[in-house]
């Protein structure tokens, strides 16, 4: 009977490693002669032993799957008879089906009867030592889209910290960056630290998860200077120049691979009164605001949409601005450059000038020089110069980590 299981265990691995393989597209959408990308946690064959005999706590959403079935890597895990203790549950929840910003409670997981135990509810950001008491490893597991802002990279940092202060492994089933083959934007001044931004990187960061958390390591930005034990389980077949696209929605407003791409982009209008499209089916796909009205002909209406955004900027009120549903994002791949044309129009066009920023947008920019720069009507070019010699700074330090050519 032990010789069937084992059997049985390959077979599934195999599986695994087959359906997993998404066939990698040129940027021109035609088919790439090159292995197909496998994702840290599909290669189970290479950790499955690893993870025998110990307790393991999961850091997971449902971005966290294995296999062409998207089986979720926890189901995997028990079926492979690995015992999983605990859950972990970022921003938008265990199940990724909260809102940006609502509140994630404690809960039980139906299916497995596991408890999940929130790390972004009541600003319980950090596992602490009860959250991990019996737990032997962690494993994180999570879909970045590689921005600086998009919160689980200050999840990964905070159970880092957790790790490294209670003497416990971390292991990082890696997964593809699809906006990883750029990096740009303003540095973050750390007097601007918040949830959104804890270290000094640019908007674009271009690393993968895995090696984000060596950076964390290396640069010594884990709090006390402390050093997480990390084990890395590779993405196979990949590289930053790979174009990758997500088997499913890494958040609820992330919701197609073009919003994705727009998204280090699109996401600093939050820091402005324009609608991005929350509270639409298209977020991070148009821009809009009520006052544009006679200058912009598109035109679309914010309502409140249950486990996308209840309560969207401009909500119920017919905005005029920009459609980007057919933007060419073969740009961004050519230019390696964030848009911010669009913030300089929208700026110039709104009749408000005084309203046009809130306070999220230096937290989101990290840094009170890019509204400065666009009130005092400063190009792209000016702008753009002012990140030098930061940008440089940071490829140079970006390059001591990097797993992937």
């Amino acid at each position: 009977m032990k010789k069937i299981s084992v059997l049985i265990q390959i077979f599934i691995i195999a599986c695994s490693l087959s359906c997993a393989a998404t066939t990698p597209r040129n940027i021109d959408g035609t088919r790439a002669n090159k292995p197909a990308i496998i994702t840290g946690a599909d290669q189970t064959a290479l950790y499955i032993n690893y993870l025998r005999g110990k307790n393991v706590g999961m850091v997971i959403n449902q971005t966290s799957v294995i296999g062409k079935n998207k089986t979720l890597s926890l189901d995997t895990l028990l079926k492979l008879g690995i015992t999983v203790k605990k859950i972990y549950g970022p921003e938008h929840g265990f199940r990724g089906d909260a809102s940006n910003g609502a509140e994630v409670n404690n809960s039980i997981d139906a299916k497995s009867g596991l408890p999940v135990i929130s790390i972004y509810g009541n600003k319980h950001y950090k596992p602490t030592a009860e959250d991990l008491a019996g737990i032997d490893l962690m494993i994180y597991d999570i879909q970045d889209v590689g921005a600086r802002f998009y919160t689980y990279l200050s999840t990964l940092q905070y159970v880092m910290e957790a790790c490294a202060e209670n003497n416990i492994e971390l292991m990082i089933l890696d997964r593809p960056n699809p906006n990883g083959f750029y990096v740009d934007g303003p540095i973050l001044d750390t007097a601007y630290h918040s949830f959104v931004g804890m270290n000094p990187i640019p908007v674009v960061h271009g690393l993968t998860t895995a090696e984000y958390a060596q950076m964390l390591n290396g640069e010594g930005w884990l709090k006390n200077h402390e050093q997480c034990k990390l084990k890395i389980i590779k993405v196979a077949n990949y590289t930053h120049k790979t174009p990758y696209t997500l088997p499913i929605n890494p958040s609820p407003n992330l919701n197609t691979a073009k919003s994705i791409l727009l998204y280090p982009s699109v996401c600093l209008f939050e820091g402005t009164t324009f609608s991005l499209g929350r509270g639409t089916m298209s977020p991070f796909l148009q821009l809009g605001h009520p006052a544009l009205a006679g200058k912009y002909n598109y035109s679309f209406t914010p309502i409140s949409i249950k486990g996308m955004s209840e309560d969207p900027p401009q909500k119920n009120k017919l905005c005029y601005g920009i459609d980007l549903k057919n933007y060419d994002t073969n740009i961004i791949y050519t230019s390696g450059k964030l848009n911010l044309a669009w913030l300089l129009e929208l700026y110039k066009a709104l009749p408000d000038k005084d309203h046009f920023f809130n306070a999220y947008f230096t937290k989101l920019t990290g840094t009170t020089d890019l509204r400065k720069q666009i009130e005092a009507g400063k190009t792209e070019a000016e702008i753009r110069a002012s990140w030098e010699p930061g940008l440089t700074r940071y490829k140079t330090m970006r390059a001591k980590y990097l797993i992937y050519p």
